[in-house]
Parts: structure tokens; C-alpha cells; sequence
């Protein structure tokens, strides 16, 4: 199992944890809408430090953005599996031509 794989069984096991010791909890008891503002700004925060070029920033705010966005997918049901199963399906298919089939 991927240390992603263990930090998305993480957040479905807090999902019933006491918000007010559990982080995770404490997001997802404020509903997917919040969760996916927290994803957007981590998300922008990355951007901010590609644009300034710090590796070692970047990578934080990486891991960030990849933290929040398993919270968020939690918060509307959507597993980790089903992610990296799409990810499978497109796998060997040509960006451009992946984009003309929607």
C-alpha cells in the first residue's frame, strides 16, 4: 500500500472522529463545499511556490494539496480506488486525444 493509499484510509477512518480532536473530522463535518475551498486555496499555494521556484515549498505545499484533495473526494464519496482506476483507464492515451473524447 502507497503511503497515498494509507493517508486516504486515514481520512475514511476519521470520517465519524470527533471533530474537536481530529482534524480531518473537523473538515468533514463542515461539508464538501468547505472541504473544496480548502483544496483551492492548498492548491494556490502550490502554484505560489512553482511560480518562486522553492523545491523544498513546493513540496510541502504538494503534499498539502494532495492531503486535501483525498478530504475532499471523501466528503462526496468518492474513493481513492475509483481516482486511480480512471487514471488507469486513461493510462497510454495521448493527453490531446483524451481531451477530444469529452
Amino acid at each position: 500500500m502507497s503511503a497515498l493509499e494509507r493517508l486516504a484510509a486515514t481520512v475514511a477512518a476519521r470520517r465519524g472522529a470527533d471533530p474537536e480532536e481530529s482534524w480531518t473530522a473537523k473538515l468533514l463535518s463542515k461539508g464538501p463545499e468547505k472541504c473544496a475551498e480548502k483544496f483551492g486555496e492548498e492548491a494556490v499555494e502550490a502554484i505560489i511556490e512553482a511560480v518562486k521556484g522553492d523545491r523544498a515549498r513546493l513540496t510541502a505545499e504538494a503534499a498539502d494539496v494532495l492531503y486535501h484533495l483525498l478530504v475532499m473526494l471523501a466528503a462526496r464519496d468518492v474513493a481513492l480506488a475509483d481516482v486511480l482506476a480512471e487514471l488507469e483507464r486513461r493510462e497510454g492515451t495521448s493527453g490531446i486525444a483524451e481531451k477530444a473524447s469529452r
